[in-house]
């Protein structure tokens, strides 16, 4: 339960970090306007749409501390594609990465929410429901809080590539804890 919850402040962080400093980047950075950044950004909520009920079968078939772990490195890999991109990319060199962060967080949310519901005895279900609430609420909070830093402490180009560059390292952080759970035997699943 613990290292669950841990993953998840880790992964809002990392994901709250990239989704408020990319439009930013994208405008001053990469010179899109809004109604362009808003297409681009929406691979990202799609490809969370389309691996998040693929998750949920794999968690009955492998542990959900290596989904989570492979979820997330998937994540990072295309936080960092974001942060690698050439100067002026082209529409669809955007898109791919922002669906491989969609990808990538599809596939640890749900094992992970799996975790932190499973792990709590029955009659503490509705407190492990809201701790998962809490989690995501400080993470995003957490990653807010640290982009608003960044682009106060930065040149505001600077931040924003900064931001995208340290919500990878979140994202890999959460990889590490995810993974430190298969230690442990997988929550109840079925058979």
């Amino acid at each position: 339960f613990a290292l669950s919850m841990g993953t998840s402040i880790t992964s809002f962080t990392a994901q709250t970090l990239a989704m408020v400093s990319l439009p930013f980047f994208l405008q001053d950075v990469l010179c899109y306007n809004v109604g362009e950044i808003g297409l681009l950004l929406t691979p990202w909520p799609l490809a969370t749409i389309l691996a998040a009920p693929l998750a949920g079968r794999l968690v009955e078939r492998f542990h959900p501390g290596l989904l989570g772990g492979v979820g997330m490195l998937v994540f990072a890999c295309g936080l960092f594609a974001l942060y690698v991109l050439p100067p002026h990319p082209e529409g669809w060199n955007i898109a791919w990465r922002m669906a491989l962060c969609g990808l990538g967080f599809g596939l640890f949310q749900t094992p992970n929410n799996f975790t932190i519901i499973s792990s709590a005895p029955a009659r503490r279900s509705g407190g492990a429901s809201g701790m998962l609430g809490t989690a995501r609420l400080f993470g995003q909070t957490v990653g807010t809080t640290l982009v608003a830093l960044i682009l106060r402490l930065f040149v505001h180009d600077e931040g924003v590539v900064f931001c995208l560059l340290l919500a990878t390292v979140f994202a890999l952080a959460a990889g590490v804890v995810s993974c430190l759970r298969l230690s442990q035997p997988a929550p109840n699943r079925r058979r």
